[in-house]
């Protein structure tokens, strides 16, 4: 769906509008002994999330191309839990162009605020992801605003694929990556780096993914090898709780990630507890996902001695 060479023009295309954001080393761990864990805080990134990264490559991108913004004259529609709808005005922003973001009521009151202090127009509609995103598919064929996926674009995907050229930068020893996953795009992207630079450097770069129980969508759709409804999304982490990924996205996952872990709500609210005590890092439960798989033990470690974990949000 994408290439590593995409990705690298995403990166020279949004250098200047984004953060590079830290790896962060933690103290040795009982748990994990012998391993060396490193986050990668995109909770630090501009809006709160890596989700800024591909929202400003799609609409870069498309005023590169004379459309889907640009000179101010096109609007953006969108469905988000909150962070991509963020990246997204903040990108739009940037071209002088309208963004309206359609959220379910499990939207945090606090996200909408910032939305619209950001200047998106913001909409409710359903009660999970996949309704909201039906309302602006609507909104779009109505009105004519270029419509953003927020996985399953490749320009998306392409963009939040910059951590992992981040990571393999500033890290090139590491052996694992440990990645959140609500509808694929950020694990898609990585996994993507993952697998062509590991190889290039003859060695492999593992990959794992992370859901929550309540919400299974590219688990149990690897499992059955083709995309399912999940039904009643049951976590209190909202912005990782599609129903449903995408064919392409799927299709893209099955191919660089090697190993899926759920993990319960406690967990993540035990990791977001531990994170803010032993590295005064804030994040929100999903931004925690990726440590919660590494403290539950049950990531596969296969021999890796270097790990990353994304903290893929702030909230």
């Amino acid at each position: 769906m994408i290439s590593v060479a995409e990705v690298q023009a995403a990166a020279a295309r949004i250098a200047g509008h984004v953060r590079r954001t830290p790896l962060v080393p933690l103290a040795p761990s009982p748990l994990l002994d012998g391993v060396e864990v490193r986050l990668k805080a995109e909770n630090l990134q501009a809006t709160g999330s890596f989700k800024v990264r591909g929202a400003t490559n799609r609409v870069l991108a498309g005023q590169e191309q004379g459309h889907g913004g640009s000179g101010g004259g096109g609007a953006f529609v969108t469905a988000s839990g909150g962070n991509h709808g963020l990246g997204l005005t903040f990108a739009a922003a940037r071209v002088g162009a309208p963004v309206t973001v359609f959220v379910p009521r499990s939207t945090s009151p606090v996200k909408r605020q910032r939305l619209e202090a950001l200047g998106a127009e913001v909409l409710v509609a359903g009660e999970v992801w996949d309704e909201a995103q039906e309302a602006a598919l609507a909104h779009a064929a109505r009105t004519g605003a270029a419509y953003v996926h927020p996985f399953s674009d490749p320009l998306v995907m392409a963009g939040q694929g910059t951590v992992g050229l981040e990571i393999l930068a500033d890290w090139p020893e590491v052996d694992l990556l440990v990645v959140a996953v609500g509808g694929g795009g950020l694990i898609g992207g990585v996994g993507t780096v993952a697998r062509a630079l590991g190889t290039a450097r003859q060695r492999g770069v593992r990959v794992v993914g992370v859901e929550p129980e309540g919400a299974p969508t590219l688990t149990r759709a690897v499992e059955r090898g083709e995309v399912v409804d999940v039904g009643p999304i049951r976590t209190e982490a909202g912005t990782l709780a599609p129903r449903r990924t995408t064919a392409e996205t799927l299709a893209l996952v099955r191919e660089v990630v090697d190993q899926w872990v759920l993990v319960s709500d406690t967990e993540l609210h035990e990791a977001v507890a531990w994170l803010d005590r032993e590295t005064a890092l804030g994040t929100e439960l999903s931004g925690a996902a990726a440590l919660a798989a590494l403290r539950s033990g049950r990531v596969e470690l296969a021999g890796a001695e270097r790990v990353c974990a994304v903290l893929c949000g702030r909230g």
